[in-house]
């Protein structure tokens, strides 16, 4: 099974690499910095950050994590200019906070993953029909989870901010200094105006829109997977770079984050092929199912993901590992799969605020460190858990 999730691995390579080019693009971080003119005061500045970042995270994991970054730094530098005392480690955790939403997004990796028939049966086995996304993601159940986190952590980050200037960590001058620009050399040969000219980026991207509200149209918006997700985005990110030659420029900086990805969902496939063929899977749901009952398994599912998240620090590979023992269990107590595939989601998402692998694009950015952010973090990663256990009683 070692190879078995290669097509999985580069749908999530392009989740992160489209959605960091997109944030990268001139249009964006104009948008970017006038957003960062605009709070008044402490509380403005962290709800600004952090509502901007979830947001863009429920599109695109890969977009929120480096919009938030990005908006935390110039943020940090226009109220440094300004005179307003900010404390630059909390506008970095607000920043992050797109990754505690992101699997309630339309890039989640399991609830993606179930709209599509082939994939069900590749990683699930024969037997469970494609679930749409309007039980998963447009699920009264997401949608009031997603609504109350929006809501709840930027107003918590806000009141985290510490009150004595003793305590206050202001951005470092020179850490929001903008890249020099790529100097143009040499000869304009024919290869070269193609590359440099926006037009040609225009016109593919007007093809690729084309042809995605064909697919969608037929489709429908409700069994999108990733391919289609991961289409969209580039399709915006050509239209919003200036040439061809900015484009691949900005994917070439955005691939530098999927070395963990690549690296480890072969290992994650090899052991999904293991349990798999060993029967550990069906033990493991027949053991769960018998020692719980039909309203514990979502918060049960939620609590187990959030764990295993700490070891593997990939949604998607956790899906492929985890996927199959959840779903089996949640037939054998005939509870709603649809509510235990989104209890499995928010569970890898949540202790994404302890587990701070998927932080290192915007330490990199910021230049902040994991132990200034973390405190914060794993914090609210507590204060929201009664949101979460709440709605799984609920609905």
């Amino acid at each position: 099974g070692f190879w078995k999730l290669l097509t999985f691995s580069m749908q999530m390579c392009l989740i992160l690499v489209t959605g960091h080019a997109l944030a990268s693009s001139p249009p964006l971080e104009r948008a970017i910095r006038a957003l960062a003119s605009l709070p008044r005061s402490v509380t403005q500045a962290v709800v600004l950050t952090s509502l901007v970042a979830m947001c863009a995270a429920l599109l695109n994991w890969g977009l929120g994590l480096i919009v938030g970054a990005l908006l935390a730094r110039e943020v940090a530098a226009s109220a440094r200019k300004r005179g307003l005392q900010l404390h630059y480690p909390i506008l970095g955790a607000a920043g992050y906070t797109g990754l505690l939403v992101w699997h309630g997004g339309l890039s989640g990796s399991a609830p993606l993953k179930v709209t599509q028939s082939q994939e069900m049966v590749k990683i699930l086995g024969e037997g469970v029909p494609p679930i749409p996304l309007s039980e998963t993601l447009f699920s009264p159940m997401n949608l009031t989870i997603v609504g109350l986190l929006l809501v709840t952590v930027p107003l918590l980050l806000a009141w985290m901010h510490p009150d004595d200037p003793g305590d206050i960590e202001e951005i470092a001058e020179g850490v929001n200094a903008a890249p020099s620009e790529e100097e143009h050399t040499g000869a304009w040969t024919p290869a070269r105006r193609v590359e440099e000219s926006p037009i040609f980026a225009w016109v593919l991207s007007l093809m690729i829109g084309a042809y995605l509200v064909s697919y969608l149209g037929k489709l429908g918006v409700d069994r999108i997977g990733p391919n289609g997700i991961n289409l969209t985005f580039l399709c915006l990110g050509l239209a919003l770079h200036a040439s061809p030659r900015a484009y691949a420029n900005a994917i070439g900086e955005a691939t530098r984050g999927c070395a963990g990805i690549i690296l480890q969902f072969p290992l994650y496939a090899g052991v999904m092929g293991m349990m798999a063929l060993s029967g550990l899977v069906t033990e493991l749901a027949s053991t769960l199912s018998a020692s719980v009952s039909p309203e514990a398994l979502a918060p049960i599912t939620f609590l187990s993901a959030g764990g295993v998240n700490i070891f593997v620090p990939s949604g998607g590979g956790q899906w492929a590992l985890q996927g199959p023992v959840v779903v089996e269990t949640a037939r054998a107590l005939d509870v709603s799969l649809s509510k235990v595939i989104m209890a499995f989601a928010h569970g890898d998402a949540w202790t994404n605020m302890l587990q701070p692998f998927w932080a290192l694009p915007l330490l990199g950015i910021t230049g902040l460190r994991a132990s200034q952010l973390v405190g914060y973090t794993a914090t609210l990663m507590l204060l929201v858990l009664p949101i979460f256990m709440g709605c799984f009683f609920i609905f």
